[in-house]
């Protein structure tokens, strides 16, 4: 099994204007991630707009990362739905086309119970691929709380967790209670953050790494990024973190990916327009994306 520690990017869906998905422009992204130095790519999360994405393009788009990445970095493919029964469908269709792990995030609007949510990570893990559960109360409307994702990491399969629950405090208790019992056992548990602003304090309390979305426009410097605090140098790391930190705060000025795509577009990258219900970005948050950017001497704009 491949590692799953490092910076990985939480994939735009690039569109053309029509609103069909780019799919030669989706190779080219994948391609910049890859020549920047990232070191795993996640298509098909919410960043990936995957809810208004039909099971065609979703096929098409999963065949072309895996034909296009070659074995040359890690995929984890996002595979959840709130419907456990079309969960495993979409984990097997990753596992037939060759991704490397599934990213199968909480089922949402259901709200599920502890027994129910146990047996839903289960069942993706039974499908036989490598799991990573996305834990994002904020669009599902369920935290999985450390004593449950304790018992949900004992299922053999599951390898890890996307933390986004905001919670620094539960993320300390997930690597002290179960990430640093399993390194030492010698079968680790991955801690990836799920939100940009979180990678260096995770990594601190002894996280992986991150899965990112502004890393769709600066793959290079989240890698240098996580990079420093693998390797503990946590002055780099600050360094880093608080150049960046405008700029991520402006690529959550609105709901993501609105921001960060309009972000690749000036950048002169495929990103195109999002689909509804995601609307337009406003002119006022387009200020605020526009000043950041050139803070940080990114695209064409001049600070």
């Amino acid at each position: 099994m491949k590692e799953f520690r490092g910076a990985f990017t939480a994939l735009i869906t690039p569109m053309k204007d029509s609103g069909e998905v780019d799919y030669e422009g989706f190779r080219r992204i994948i391609e910049f991630q890859i020549a920047e130095g990232i070191d795993g790519i996640v298509p098909l999360g919410t960043t990936g707009e995957t809810p208004t994405l039909d099971e065609d393009e979703e096929e098409r788009l999963i065949g072309i990362a895996v034909e296009t990445v070659k074995g040359r970095v890690p995929i984890i493919i996002g595979t959840g739905s709130n419907d456990t029964k079309h969960m495993v469908l979409y984990t097997e269709r990753a596992k037939r086309a060759g991704a490397d792990a599934a990213l199968v995030v909480t089922p949402y609007y259901n709200k599920p119970n502890d027994d129910g949510l146990f047996r839903h990570f289960e069942a993706a893990a039974a499908v036989g691929i490598p799991v990573i559960v996305y834990n994002i109360a904020s669009r599902t409307g369920r935290n999985i709380p450390t004593p449950l994702m304790e018992k949900i990491s004992r299922i053999p399969g599951i390898i890890g967790v996307k933390e986004s629950s905001g919670d620094i405090s539960q993320m300390g208790d997930v690597i002290r209670e179960i990430a640093i019992p399993r390194r030492a056992q010698g079968n680790p548990f991955y801690v990836l953050s799920g939100d940009d602003a979180f990678t260096l304090p995770l990594a601190a309390l002894g996280g992986d790494g991150v899965i990112s979305v502004i890393s769709n426009v600066v793959p290079a410097k989240i890698k240098a990024l996580v990079s420093a605090c693998l390797a503990g140098d946590y002055d780099k790391a600050r360094s880093i973190h608080f150049e960046l930190l405008p700029f991520i705060k402006a690529a959550f000025i609105e709901t993501n990916p609105i921001p960060v795509k309009q972000a690749v577009t000036w950048l002169g990258l495929p990103g195109g327009p999002t689909r509804l219900p995601l609307g337009k970005l406003s002119a006022a948050s387009e200020a605020v994306l526009k000043k950041a950017m050139a803070d940080l001497g990114i695209g064409s704009f001049k600070p």
